[in-house]
């Protein structure tokens, strides 16, 4: 006999219809489905940033399921508590959803799954939100990829799940349980007035998403390989935050990626490499969590980086640096909650090697600023540039802001459109900066521009003499 009893579809990381094993897994259950969001701990701990923009990815997909027939139900507590809530008040017998990698959410999830089926309750994970989950990808030798060519050589032939279409209606239970509004959880309030600003530079839910990997598809992955780091061109898929968020699958971008390659599209092949980059950085999460809160090598535990706040490193949040890559990016990132990627490992290592200040201060900045902030991609970003990650690069490679400006940015296009200082008619993309910024830092795009806050040989120099004296150390 079919079980009609309700099934609990516990949401996260993944607001989307199509290629959602998590949904697809309710539905195979045959009871109605109800989709529940839960607001706990590990949630509300989120940056302002990421919490700003889970709030309007979480709006949308309210209003797709309501076009289904079906609604989503906000509850705030710990998560165990709030599902043996929902289970108690609608008669649920099993709860499914798609798993999360990072040590916190793996400790939850075990906790939950346990207790629940104690309870004589169905529990069902499944992947999605990764195609190849950490633990099925191993060396000959039956242990972890530490460095990423071996691991897109082990990876690159292997079968990605298929893509599934969106379900044309979800059947509802015979009553709903209740739900608080989204508004009760205030998840822009640490935005402040930045909030509407950046709004306006988000792409959310997943039929936005959708439509932008269409049109990458068509007009940009044959010139990926050679656009894609210069920041001013319109050349990546844009899709990080999408991504982020569940709102499109890496399943759906490996697949139509791959049909653009057989088709011959010139930049299909890097494209994939970047998707399998971040397969590559929740490997190592999952397999060494410690990346997420300090060196990834011990060996840099002892290195000289500063590790307090200080004016320098205000200067660099606040795009205060004086050298115009460095600067565009930091407001980039303010006013959009995004930032280049060429840009991101350009103000990392500024932070990092000319300033000695600590990649974790950096990465703690990112986390609370980017609207797709990702932990796996986050923090093996900062420690790729900062040299004590795995695969990392070496320490003594230090970007010189200035020369790659010269050479990403010759004409100063990307400059121009985020630094109002010594315009005339800056673009709104400029001003929107100064309305973002927190009133107390009092920044004015009339203002004066910032002189260089640290000669750039003497930086690069001061880096490499405490690298050669920590290597003499160790």
């Amino acid at each position: 006999m079919t079980d009609t009893r309700p099934v609990i579809w516990w949401i996260r990381r993944d607001l989307r219809l199509r290629d959602n094993p998590a949904l697809q897994a309710a539905l195979a259950m045959g009871g109605p489905v109800i989709p529940l969001y839960i607001y706990d701990e590990q949630e509300e701990a989120l940056g302002a940033a990421p919490k700003f923009r889970l709030g309007l990815g979480l709006k949308a997909f309210g209003q797709t399921l309501e076009g289904l027939g079906s609604r989503l139900i906000l509850r705030r507590g710990k998560a165990l508590e709030v599902l043996q809530s929902v289970i108690k008040e609608t008669g649920a017998a099993h709860v499914v959803w798609s798993r999360l990698y990072d040590p916190a959410a793996i400790a939850r999830d075990t906790e939950i799954k346990e207790a629940l089926k104690a309870a004589d309750i169905t529990v069902k994970s499944t992947g999605g939100r990764l195609m190849f989950e950490p633990w099925t990808v191993e060396t000959k030798t039956g242990g972890m990829y530490k460095v990423y060519t071996p691991f897109w050589k082990a990876v690159r032939e292997r079968e990605v799940a298929p893509l599934s279409d969106a379900p044309a209606k979800l059947a509802s239970p015979e009553s709903w349980p209740q739900s608080d509004t989204l508004d009760a959880y205030q998840m822009a309030a640490a935005m402040r007035r930045g909030a509407e600003i950046v709004a306006g530079y988000c792409r959310v839910g997943e039929a936005a998403a959708l439509e932008q990997l269409d049109l990458f598809l068509h007009e940009r992955i044959g010139t990926y390989k050679q656009n894609r780091d210069f920041p001013a061109r319109a050349a990546t898929s844009e899709l990080s935050e999408n991504l982020a968020w569940g709102e499109i699958s890496p399943h759906r971008m490996w697949h139509l990626g791959t049909r653009a390659m057989e088709d011959g599209k010139q930049g299909a092949e890097h494209f994939l490499k970047e998707v399998v980059w971040r397969e590559f950085a929740y490997h190592l999460m999952f397999h060494t969590p410690h990346m997420l809160t300090r060196n990834w090598r011990e060996e840099w535990d002892g290195f000289g980086w500063r590790e307090e706040a200080s004016a320098d490193l205000l200067k660099w949040q606040q795009g205060q640096t004086g050298y115009d890559f460095v600067d565009a990016a930091m407001r980039e990132l303010y006013t959009t909650g995004k930032m280049h990627n060429r840009a991101r490992m350009i103000v990392a290592s500024f932070l990092c090697k000319h300033l000695m200040i600590h990649w974790k201060l950096g990465m703690q900045f990112f986390e609370d600023c980017l609207v797709d902030w990702d932990p796996a991609a986050n923090a093996m970003g900062w420690q790729w540039v900062a040299g004590s990650g795995p695969d990392a690069a070496p320490f003594f490679r230090i970007f010189n802001p200035d020369g790659q400006l010269e050479k990403f940015d010759e004409r100063l296009a990307y400059v121009k459109r985020w630094i109002a200082e010594g315009q005339s008619n800056p673009p709104q993309t400029a001003r929107d900066f100064f309305e973002a910024t927190p009133r107390r830092w009092q920044l004015e795009a009339k203002a004066m521009r910032a002189r260089p806050m640290v000669d750039l040989k003497r930086g690069r120099e001061r880096a490499l003499e405490a690298y050669e004296q920590a290597r003499k150390d160790s």
